[in-house]
């Protein structure tokens, strides 16, 4: 039973923090595949590739727990699936302890050096540099925090040792694995582009000497990314002390367009543990990570905006069911934009965007017959006005969802920012470019600096939205999330509203088309109705339609028997198995 510590007292409209248990430290998408297997059983592993689900459940099968689990499918995610995440990136974990009851988050977001200030993306004439130049530059280089905030939690919950996680990684990068066919898309799409192509290290990875990419079926070998591995598993201050922390700083400060990352920031960098940001909807708990993640404070403002509304009685198959589910998102997301920064740095007002009073006032304009002209953000308790940003969040991230025999469960969101990250290596791994998630303007019109300006220190805003559910009782009932940049927020929603309104299996509400309504212009995915389509127009929505997106969306979910049943994301590679 989910055992809520409150570290303050509950906030109005059903918003709480649910303590932990420790103390607090300062591109364009593939073809929907024509079916994923679906399997039940006591544990459970959904993640984005099967070397990585097949390496979780390894774990399970020794003994390990989610922790153990989750600690083997990171290191061997960012093997195979370089372009998404990886030991140079970072992350957020919700952790369900089911015997304690006690829910954790682990902060594990990557910070700036502490050289940065609002201009680290301006060029010598105040004027925010291009995106290629931003992304592919050691500017754009935080100090990588995965590997950091995995330790903590081994620290607090592992049952093996914690150099059993990397072992099945080791393996991998020495023996070879052979690409598939989406990472060598990914290979394939950039070389045109020449970025990949600009640092060595990519280059000899990835490209034969004549330049030519490596296609789907070769075995690819990194025997640099063994030698990290095994590095990492004899200490984890490996990656921020001694000679692979010595080749990132190179990596960073090479030319061109070298970054201001220092041996020093990476020795000062902490995980942080974090209270979950848990919001009542209807009969269930909905918990997620709170700033400088966007999705705890966006998905459940979502679902506080869709309440008053039966939406049961209005499905995916109605025209109205994706109405509100649009304008919910829209609102939101205008919330988002103005308000979710990193709070150790700003004001930002979760108590206020989650109030119940608030978000009554909000959702009353869902009750239209039409589109609501315009998304603005709204003034909630603990500001004065709204502020601005210029923030393009990019896809290169994925999800995980663990559950052990115990009950335990992780729902991990892991990122290296852009696809490729920077695209400069160190140790046979992609460095982040998690940096460019600041807002490259750090102004406003008025000249006042927005919540997510660069600061030294600062940990970036993230749209990861690693969720966790639990009923009335305080039973685990599911955990979901995605990758996707500023879209994950809508992906993680649609499976929410997809499994707890409209009755959906975890498989079903993956596979419900995207609708993605940040802003004005509302992007729907391929698939959708077109009579629903018509209708959305009909009502004045302008819509971006029949397009690809890139969710990587995971579940697990526990049914009434106990057991569990997973999903797995039809648009990427992965699985949702049991061991």
């Amino acid at each position: 039973m989910l055992r809520f510590l409150f570290a303050t007292t509950a906030l109005a409209g059903g918003l709480f923090l649910a303590s932990c248990s420790g103390d607090v430290e300062p591109a364009a998408s593939p073809e929907i595949a024509a079916e994923i297997p679906v399997e039940t059983g006591p544990a459970m592993v959904a993640a984005a590739n099967p070397h990585a689900v097949e390496a979780g459940l390894d774990a399970l099968r020794a003994g390990g727990d989610a922790i153990d689990a989750a600690i083997a499918v990171q290191s061997v995610l960012g093997l195979v699936e370089p372009q998404s995440s990886g030991l140079g990136g970072g992350a957020f974990l919700l952790y369900y302890d089911a015997q304690s009851g006690d829910l954790t988050v682990y902060d594990g977001r990557e910070t700036a050096p502490a050289s940065a200030g609002p201009d680290l993306f301006l060029d010598e004439n105040g004027q925010a540099l291009g995106f290629g130049d931003s992304v592919f530059s050691g500017h754009s280089i935080g100090v990588p925090g995965a590997i950091a905030m995995l330790a903590m939690a081994h620290e607090d919950h592992g049952a093996l040792d914690w150099a059993d996680g990397f072992d099945a990684a080791t393996g991998l990068a020495e023996t070879g694995f052979e690409i598939s066919p989406r990472l060598a898309r990914f290979i394939a799409g950039m070389a045109p582009r020449g970025p990949l192509d600009e640092w060595p290290a990519s280059r000899a990875y990835f490209f034969t000497d004549d330049g030519a990419p490596h296609p789907a079926g070769h075995l690819l070998q990194n025997p640099a990314y063994a030698e990290t591995t095994r590095a990492l598993a004899a200490d984890w201050r490996a990656l921020y002390e001694g000679p692979l922390a010595a080749a990132i700083i190179d990596a960073v400060q090479d030319e061109p367009r070298p970054g201001g990352l220092t041996l020093t920031d990476l020795a000062a960098y902490q995980a942080i543990r974090r209270d979950a940001l848990c919001r009542n909807y209807r009969e269930w708990t909905v918990c997620g990570a709170p700033p400088p993640a966007s999705g705890g404070v966006t998905v459940n403002e979502i679902l506080g905006l869709l309440e008053p509304y039966d939406l049961s009685a209005s499905g995916p198959e109605t025209v109205e069911g994706w109405r509100r589910f649009i304008e919910a998102s829209r609102l939101a997301y205008a919330d988002r934009d103005a308000y979710v920064a990193d709070a150790d740095f700003v004001t930002v007002p979760v108590a206020g965007l989650l109030d119940a009073d608030y978000i009554a006032e909000r959702s009353r304009g869902i009750q239209r017959t039409t589109a609501l002209p315009r998304s603005t953000p709204g003034i909630p308790d603990g500001v004065t006005a709204p502020g601005a940003d210029a923030t393009p969040d990019s896809p290169g991230t994925s999800h995980f969802v663990i559950v052990d025999s115990d009950g335990d469960v992780v729902s991990m969101t892991t990122t290296v920012e852009s696809v490729f990250g920077s695209h400069r290596m160190a140790g046979g791994f992609f460095l982040n470019n998690q940096l460019t998630d600041f807002s490259r303007t750090p102004t406003d019109a008025d000249g006042v600096q927005v919540p997510n300006a660069a600061e030294g220190g600062k940990r970036p805003r993230s749209s990861m939205s690693p969720t966790i559910v639990f009923d009335q009782d305080g039973e685990f009932v599911l955990a979901t999330g995605s990758p996707g940049g500023s879209s994950i927020i809508a992906y993680t929603a649609k499976t929410l509203v997809g499994m707890l309104d409209w009755g959906l299996t975890p498989q079903e509400a993956i596979e419900l088309p995207n609708v993605v309504a940040r802003g004005d212009v509302i992007r729907v995915e391929d698939g959708m109705d077109p009579d629903i389509l018509a209708g959305l127009e009909s009502l004045g929505f302008t819509l971006d339609a029949n397009r690809g997106e890139n969710s990587g969306l995971h579940i697990v979910r526990r049914l009434e028997d106990g057991t569990l049943i997973g999903g797995a994301d039809p648009r990427r590679e992965g699985q949702a198995r049991q061991p």
